[in-house]
């Protein structure tokens, strides 16, 4: 297949099984959909090697010990970042987690910590955890009806007891952006590290560690068309000195040491396969920076039309609350509602009956939910990726 293939929207969806079963799937912010590639190396890893580890006493383990190297080099290449400042396990909040253990042993009684309103619990939960050492967590509430952060509301809050401030760069429930860059400068001017969650925005928007200026990024490959997966950037500036458990033969600094037990190495070539895909849709033939660039252009061109129908749609609607922004503007193409009449789960089950399938519940999304009064049942979301059609949302739209 060329590259020029993949610019054809039929030939696109066709690189994505599940889509062929004709149902509408707006789910995407829980996870994305793989692409034959991801499917086809997974399958060709497990068929060659089966469960064998990275050894370098054998062929099949040094074979598998590069394999580890490529994807490292490869998910650096997403993040525009170093290898050695990468790490993969089995979920970003898994790695969430070992930081903030990391984090326990440095800050007590007199460091505080900030957490943005918006933010799902694997950036929120694991920094909640130092309360138990001592530290203070305060909140940076999301202003209502809108729910936008706002840099006088963060001003507010930071001081010279500042240490973390957690703030991701899409909400997974609201679809709202964050201007990080601004926020992770306002945050190292007052002396404090940010911590970014950029899983909900990878899927749309390339991430950019040298551009955004942050301490920690993390992100998940499930969500960007690949397997199940956690990926955590720590800034060269942090890592030698952050003393997460580990093994005991592993260095001081090395980033295998945050990544605990045996990597899932069939989901590794999977996620190889993922960002091949990308390089194609990048038009390039070779997996560069610049050929992520141009796919991450291409996937904006094609969820532009999808995502203003998406919102325009649900605006337009007598019977549905939007939350959030009411239009683009600052938003991702991922909406939560209330439809008048039925509980989120009623319309979800109503909705999935007609073939168009879209989440219910709060999504771990506490503190957002909480601030607009719609914790625990809270709302339906529908996700798009750059698969989705118009169809798909004027499916869901009659169907609501």
């Amino acid at each position: 297949m060329t590259p020029a293939t993949l610019t054809l929207p039929h030939r696109l969806r066709e690189q994505f099984p599940p889509l062929a079963a004709g149902r509408a799937y707006l789910d995407n912010a829980a996870g994305g959909l793989l692409p034959l590639r991801s499917i086809e190396a997974i399958t060709a890893h497990l068929m060659r090697y089966g469960a064998t580890n990275a050894m370098p006493g054998h062929l099949p383990g040094a074979e598998i010990l590069a394999l580890k190297h490529r994807a490292r080099e490869a998910t650096a290449l997403f993040l525009n970042a170093q290898p050695e400042d990468v790490a993969l396990a089995q979920s970003a909040t898994a790695l969430a987690f070992r930081l903030s253990a990391a984090f326990a042993r440095l800050w007590g009684p007199r460091d505080e910590v900030i957490v943005s309103g918006l933010e799902h619990e694997a950036n929120a939960s694991p920094w909640r955890e130092l309360e138990r050492m001592g530290v203070t967590v305060k909140v940076w509430h999301a202003r209502t009806p809108e729910m936008r952060l706002h840099a006088d509301d963060l001003a507010e809050l930071l001081s010279d007891k500042t240490r973390l401030v957690s703030v991701t760069a899409a909400s997974n429930v609201l679809g709202v952006t964050v201007d990080i860059p601004a926020v992770a400068a306002q945050v190292r001017a007052a002396g404090g590290w940010t911590m970014i969650d950029a899983v909900h925005a990878a899927p749309h928007t390339l991430p950019d560690v040298q551009a955004w200026g942050a301490d920690f990024v993390m992100f998940s490959p499930y969500k960007v068309f690949g397997p199940h997966l956690g990926a955590l950037w720590i800034s060269p500036e942090h890592r030698a000195n952050l003393p997460w458990p580990k093994l005991s033969f592993v260095p001081d600094g090395d980033i295998t040491g945050i990544e605990h037990g045996t990597p899932q190495y069939e989901l590794l070539a999977g996620w190889l396969g993922t960002l091949d895909y990308l390089r194609e849709l990048g038009d390039s033939a070779e997996l560069t920076r610049d050929a992520l660039v141009s796919a991450y252009a291409r996937i904006a061109e094609l969820e532009k039309p999808v995502a203003e129908r998406l919102i325009s749609g649900l605006v337009g609607k007598e019977n549905v609350t939007l939350y959030g922004p009411q239009d683009m503007t600052g938003r991702v193409g991922t909406a939560a509602f209330r439809v008048e009449g039925e509980t989120p789960a009623q319309t979800a089950g109503r909705l999935t009956a007609a073939g168009v399938d879209a989440g219910a519940g709060h999504f771990y999304a506490v503190q957002p939910l909480k601030d607009l009064g719609l914790y625990p049942e809270g709302v339906l979301r529908v996700s798009i990726a750059h698969y989705t059609t118009l169809e798909d949302v004027e499916r869901l739209l009659a169907g609501i």
